[in-house]
């Protein structure tokens, strides 16, 4: 993609690059064999997302679009740093936490008659408007909630300006290419583009930019607008856990350095070089495990 580093590139490059995270490869070996049966379950098909979970739209159309789009645009931070202190949503008598406390509480401010999904509505809604939809019901709120508010507003304006209000109107001019669709979201919504500076090399990351393609197919269920012959051409998202998982599963593995500053507790900033390793090596892992 012009101008926007390939994420499978930029993963590839770190991993040769770094000195702390490496790939085990027989260990990822051993891993893509113990999910190679698992892989053809009807849950990680095209139609097992929306029985995946209950939050998730059981519709195709357009407002099932724009739901998608809304979720994935606010999907970044949920982590607690205390296990009984969260942000949590309840919503028809079950507690939602992590993301799906997001999209709980999305689907609560639809039924209460709140446009939460339509760009003309998000475009310019107060930070107290935002801060009733994602009300919690525990005292942690909702983190990052001025972030969320500046992006909302941002994402709804371009949605107006550029697509006719409606991220469907993107993905039509996407003409079935998961790689067109991820350059149009790169290219118009600044909040997906997260990147970073490695070793004097910018790199990708992209996370949500190809969630969003991943799910547009998966809500429109592969069909009609929603058929992208190289859907496949998308890599694995990894982060939050997946790396943690990787090298418990030993197909990945930390230098004593880094593994001394994870037992300590250490936070890495966004774009630090521990990241980038922690999560690009991973990526290329999962890739490999996948392949």
């Amino acid at each position: 993609m012009e101008g926007f580093p390939s994420p499978l590139e930029s993963a590839k490059f770190i991993a040769d690059h770094s000195k702390d995270v490496s790939v085990d490869e027989e260990g990822a070996r051993r891993v893509a064999e113990s999910l190679f049966d698992k892989a053809s379950a009807v849950e990680f098909g095209v139609a097992g997302w929306k029985s995946l979970h209950e939050l998730n739209p059981r519709a195709a159309d357009k407002e099932a679009v724009d739901w998608v789009f809304l979720v994935d645009t606010l999907n970044f931070s949920f982590w607690s740093e205390q296990e009984e202190q969260k942000y949590l949503v309840k919503y028809k008598d079950k507690i939602y936490s992590g993301y799906w406390s997001l999209c709980a509480a999305v689907n609560r401010a639809l039924d209460e008659g709140i446009p939460i999904t339509s760009a003309s509505y998000f475009a310019t809604m107060t930070l107290e408007q935002l801060r009733h939809v994602f009300r919690s019901d525990t005292e942690v709120p909702i983190p990052l909630l001025e972030e969320r508010h500046r992006v909302l507003n941002e994402s709804g304006i371009v949605l107006l300006e550029k697509f006719g209000g409606s991220f469907l109107t993107c993905v039509k001019m996407s003409e079935k290419s998961a790689q067109k669709l991820l350059h149009l979201i790169l290219e118009n919504f600044p909040s997906y583009r997260d990147e970073a500076v490695f070793e004097k090399k910018k790199v990708s990351f992209y996370k949500r930019a190809q969630i969003l393609v991943a799910d547009t197919w998966s809500v429109l269920e592969g069909k009609g607008d929603g058929f992208f012959d190289d859907i496949s051409s998308l890599t694995i998202f990894a982060d939050y856990r997946i790396p943690q998982v990787l090298v418990h599963l030993k197909a990945m593995k930390y230098s004593e350095e880094l593994m001394k500053k994870l037992r300590e507790g250490t936070i890495f900033q966004s774009g630090d070089k521990e990241e980038c390793k922690l999560c690009r090596t991973a990526h290329v892992n999962a890739g490999f495990i996948i392949i």
